[in-house]
């Protein structure tokens, strides 16, 4: 499960795509129109293609039927139980596919499938809603592999800092969800460590702050590039430690807003691929998949076919 995307990039369908965002608030008009550029500036947002495609070689590689469901929009977490229920599963495990998990912010994944159970009568399975799997080591693995690639085509690369990011958050909903903070932090010092950075090396910090009202979370990259440069850096490589696949964050919020910034401060833009269906993330939808159904290990899985 992750959140959708608009059926195109017609300004009526982003305007239905925000107003699900925002609970049934029509966006005003600034608001559609600025979105509306953004995905039209990236041709329109990948993620519901990528999100089948890991679907399908997770199915592949674990044998159990996997279905994709979008919270805002079509197919929806509805349409991908329906599907399932129709291939005569009796058991989800249901996967949000951001590996830090929160109640408060996620915990709408959990109401779309309660609300979707009972159009499917006796045909219902029974559904198990994953938690976090921020410290998941072949997601770890995956991640810190993305950026030791990167950083080998760079000259002088041990000296190029790396910026580790997460979707910022409003100070008000940050102060109240203490371990989800802590799953980012996990993740990032995982990551670098497994990625061999120095300490020096690289920092946390957040991207995409929103368009609400308020104070969000510090500091954004934006305030990092120009720390960055006075410090005698000339390139930079960002990393996105919360994002698995393309979609508007990564390709307009870095490879747009954040390569403005860096060129703004004289510094050459880099960032990791997204992982999208590499296998390292698929088995670690594996792991989380059979922990997930099975937490004791108490029956055989299918034999797994990863490429190594």
């Amino acid at each position: 499960m992750t959140y959708g995307s608009p059926a195109s990039l017609d300004r009526a369908d982003v305007a239905t795509y925000l107003a699900r965002i925002r609970g049934g608030r029509a966006p005003a008009d600034e608001l559609v129109e600025e979105f509306a550029r953004r995905y039209a500036r990236i041709g329109g947002s990948p993620l519901i293609e990528i999100t089948r495609r890991q679907a399908i070689e997770l199915e592949r590689h674990l044998g159990w039927p996997v279905e994709i469901g979008m919270r805002f929009s079509a197919p929806s977490i509805a349409d991908g139980l329906h599907e399932l229920a129709g291939r005569g599963v009796r058991r989800v495990a249901a996967i949000v596919l951001s590996p830090q998990f929160s109640t408060l912010l996620m915990g709408g994944y959990g109401h779309a499938i309660d609300a979707a159970l009972p159009m499917l009568g006796d045909l219902a399975p029974s559904v198990t809603l994953a938690g976090a799997w921020h410290d998941e080591p072949a997601f770890v693995a995956a991640l810190a592999g993305r950026i030791r690639e990167h950083l080998g085509s760079i000259p002088g690369a041990q000296s190029v800092p790396v910026l580790l990011t997460a979707h910022s958050l409003p100070r008000r909903v940050a102060d109240r969800e203490p371990e989800y903070l802590r799953q980012l932090e996990a993740t990032a010092n995982l990551v670098a460590g497994r990625a061999g950075l120095a300490s020096g090396q690289w920092r946390f910090c957040w991207q995409s702050a929103g368009h609400e009202p308020g104070e969000w979370m510090t500091p954004d990259f934006a305030d990092v590039m120009p720390e960055l440069a006075r410090d005698g850096h000339d390139a930079v490589l960002v990393a996105p430690v919360q994002f698995l696949a393309d979609h508007l964050e990564v390709l307009y919020d870095i490879d747009v807003g954040a390569r403005e910034q860096a060129e703004r401060n004289s510094l050459r833009f880099n960032r990791i691929r997204s992982l999208n269906d590499d296998p390292d993330l698929i088995r670690a939808l594996v792991s989380v998949s059979q922990r997930t159904l099975d937490p004791a290990g108490t029956f055989s899985a299918p034999r797994l076919r990863l490429p190594r």
